[in-house]
């Protein structure tokens, strides 16, 4: 089925941008040589900038320069090299998805009809052929093989011709037409012997070798196609959490409505034991929420009124009243659904070696074969033995496993890591993260709860501790920072009224000033302090403590009309409890931990010893974190930086790869390359395992995909295997490869 320029998922704007990604599925796609020939003949189309094929999942990913009918030309370009291309599902569309399952469970269905039609009119040949090793005749005359082979040649191993025929259109070679050549050498040389054979004569026919080859390749595909469907089964499983219907609160009635027709703003009833239907805030109700199909927590967690609940996790017990504010495409888990299909459709690095030799893999085959053919015939003087061995190096040499082993490592890999709360967003990523040997932490939100509290009030001389606080919440009323926060809860706390402020500045890492009855005042770090001459020797002593027991210390002082210090809060925050076991465990794997934070000295030094983190960087603004971590990678090291805020981006893009936590900013999230669901840093050491564990899987298969080719095909050309059993193997190499890739689906985090 080909697909119309209409049905691809591009909105009219994005065509008229300089610049835009699309995804179309593309049929008819055999092994790594498909793959190589697609991606040249759309590397070609006018304006394409960069293409990635995925052999496993059927797609291409094209980032285009839009000319007028260049998408059209793209849909064109598929078809002149010889496949077909297809719509995809929507990320946020449960139907499409729905469909796209019906058409690959009915294409699987065709799959297995011709597979056992396959075995039915080869059944008698291969009987034959087994009685005949046994000494017994059971073989049924020459043109019953005929016709039995016949069958099987040209109807159900008909597609292996038709894609055959389209890569010699196009002066290129794939899998189909090694099978195509050395299948219909078999039959055209049983063909000869049963017509040139005197009557009475007995011919020495080779029927079964073709028909049985075709047979065991079939059957290779059909395992194949399961497996490779086994490798999506994360994906469905994550659309399929999210219902199809939301019980909507209009006027005082409820109803149920498709979830489509769902706004943002409407109030949605949840009852107990149903799966929450949107992303939202609680208005009503309270009541333990399983979120661990999201984010890998095995527990439930406790919701109350103002908390955030995720579409697709389930309301345990309560009723939960939610305030819809996110639907469609922007939800969390069509967020999570398009990450991993992002990954699972990118192409490792790695890759490109496999390209390259995909590329010239075909054509040596071809002439290893010839070679074969006429060495054996120069040698022997026997045509039939020559056609045979060199009928076993075409079928032997198909390079189906190479084209499968990368992209069924990360489809499998990339989807029970989601499956377990980890996200990774591609696979380059994927490719950095099994070699990081440095870790780099933010602190606040990311080894302690990011929930600080205020656990001491300072004034100077000539001012109160409230009028302090006063002071202090009136400053942070504009700002959403968590000592913000914290400053205003207690000021809430202890019925502290704050003021409006004018000129409110948020002070990029160091913090806030703002203009309160004629007064501009400071409220920050040290560093800040510093900046504007401002004395703090009357409160370095209290301030020293705080810092040395492990607590944050902001500075308040004011300009005008006089430049004094006012006083100083201290702020605690809680240390994640996973925090130390977490960094225990990088470190005993031989990852090097580091902290960097724009924190005190102080407060720095006693959270990293707490922690087991010999090496920290404290007072650091956002560009600073950057160059921490181009000081760490100019020592030959891998870095990763571990982070959940708005100022962590400009670190979570300088390193080797960013890891951010989920419960942070969508800042973060969008420059990492891992995002971990849920802020457990335990979770970064399981990230590293995955993705070694995918990477190992991606070597076994290339390994074990290269070593098949360079064994099987001498072994072919020297005629030391059967046509038969050169089939046979080709057809295990590539179910072999996907098997060993769903072999990841056991994987567990240590963490579980």
């Amino acid at each position: 089925m080909d697909v119309a320029t209409s049905e691809l998922n591009i909105a009219p704007s994005e065509i008229a941008d300089a610049s835009v990604e699309i995804d179309i599925g593309i049929d008819g796609m055999t092994c790594a040589s498909c793959v190589n020939r697609v991606e040249r003949a759309l590397k070609r189309v006018p304006g394409v900038t960069s293409v990635e094929v995925n052999l496993a999942t059927e797609r291409a990913r094209i980032k285009t320069q839009h000319g007028p009918n260049n998408l059209e030309t793209i849909i064109s370009a598929v078809h002149d090299a010889g496949y077909e291309t297809r719509a995809l599902a929507e990320t946020d569309s449960t139907n499409a998805i729905a469909d796209e399952d019906s058409r690959v469970a009915a294409k699987s269905r065709g799959e297995l009809v011709h597979l056992v039609a396959a075995f039915i009119f080869s059944a008698p040949l291969a009987i034959g052929m087994v009685t005949h090793l046994f000494g017994v005749r059971g073989m049924i005359p020459g043109w019953g093989q005929f016709a039995l082979a016949s069958v099987v040649q040209f109807w159900l191993g008909g597609r292996f011709y038709i894609a055959g025929w389209k890569a010699v259109k196009v002066f290129s070679g794939n899998m189909d037409l090694l099978v195509a050549l050395g299948t219909s050498a078999a039959w055209g040389l049983s063909v000869f012997e049963l017509l040139a054979t005197p009557r009475g004569q007995e011919p020495a026919l080779y029927f079964e070798s073709s028909a049985l080859l075709i047979t065991f390749i079939l059957l290779g595909k059909w395992l194949e196609s399961k497996a490779k469907r086994q490798t999506t089964s994360a994906i469905k499983t994550l659309i399929h959490l999210r219902p199809d219907t939301a019980r909507v609160r209009k006027a005082g009635v409820e109803l149920e409505i498709p979830l489509g027709q769902v706004r943002v703003g409407d109030i949605v009833v949840t009852r107990p034991g149903e799966r929450i239907a949107i992303d939202g805030r609680i208005i009503e109700g309270s009541g333990r929420v399983d979120e661990s199909m999201l984010t890998g927590e095995s527990l439930p967690v406790e919701k109350g009124v103002g908390d955030k609940v995720t579409g697709g996790s389930i309301n345990s017990d309560g009723l939960l009243v939610v305030e819809t504010t996110a639907i469609g495409a922007e939800t969390t888990l069509a967020k999570i659904v398009r990450m991993v299909e992002n990954a699972q459709a990118s192409k490792a690095p790695i890759q490109r070696l496999v390209d390259k030799i995909s590329a010239i893999f075909v054509p040596v085959v071809l002439g290893i074969a010839l070679l074969t053919l006429f060495s054996w015939w120069a040698a022997t003087g026997n045509v039939t033995e020559a056609v045979l061995n060199a009928v076993s190096v075409l079928v032997i040499a198909c390079p189906c496993s190479l084209g499968l082993a990368t992209p069924t490592a990360i489809m499998a890999g990339t989807g029970i890591a989601a499956r377990h709360g980890i996200l990774i967003r591609d696979a380059e990523a994927l490719e950095r993260a099994h070699a990081i040997n440095v870790v780099a932490f933010d602190k606040t939100g990311t080894l302690t709860e990011g929930r600080p509290t205020v656990t001491g009030i300072v004034p100077s001389t000539g001012i109160s501790a409230n009028e302090v606080l006063r002071l202090a919440a009136s400053l942070q009323t504009g700002s959403e920072h968590p000592l913000a926060l914290a400053v205003r809860a207690r000021a809430e706390a202890d019925s502290v009224l704050p003021q409006a402020v004018n000129g409110f500045r948020a002070l990029g890492g160091r913090g806030v000033s703002a203009e309160l009855n004629g007064r501009q005042l400071l409220l920050g770090t040290p560093r800040l302090m510093k900046e504007h001459q401002l004395p703090c020797d009357l409160l370095t002593d209290r301030a020293a403590a705080f810092e040395a027991s492990g607590f944050t210390v902001s500075w308040l002082a004011e300009t005008t009309p006089t430049l004094q210090i006012l006083g100083l809060l201290a702020f605690g925050d809680i240390v994640k409890p996973t925090a130390q076991a977490a960094v225990a465990r990088l470190n005993k794997n031989g990852v090097r931990t580091v902290m960097l934070t724009g924190d005190n000295q102080g407060a720095a030094q006693a959270i990293a010893k707490s922690l087991g983190i010999s090496e920290f960087v404290s007072e650091l603004l956002p560009g600073d974190k950057a160059a921490a971590i181009a000081r760490l990678r100019s020592e030959n090291k891998v870095v990763a930086i571990v982070g959940d805020g708005i100022n962590d981006a400009p670190g979570l893009a300088a390193a080797d790869i960013g890891i951010a936590m989920g419960t942070g900013t969508d800042v973060a999230m969008a420059t990492a390359g891992v995002t971990l669901m849920r802020g457990d840093p335990a979770l970064v050491a399981d990230a590293i395992e995955i993705s070694k564990q995918i990477y190992h899987k991606i070597r076994q298969g290339l390994g074990w995909a290269f070593v098949y080719n360079l064994a099987g095909i001498p072994l072919a050309a020297f005629g030391f295997l059967n046509p038969v059993f050169a089939g046979a193997a080709m057809a295990l190499s590539s179910v072999s490869v996907v098997a060993n890739a769903l072999l990841m689906r056991r994987w567990r985090p240590h963490t579980s």
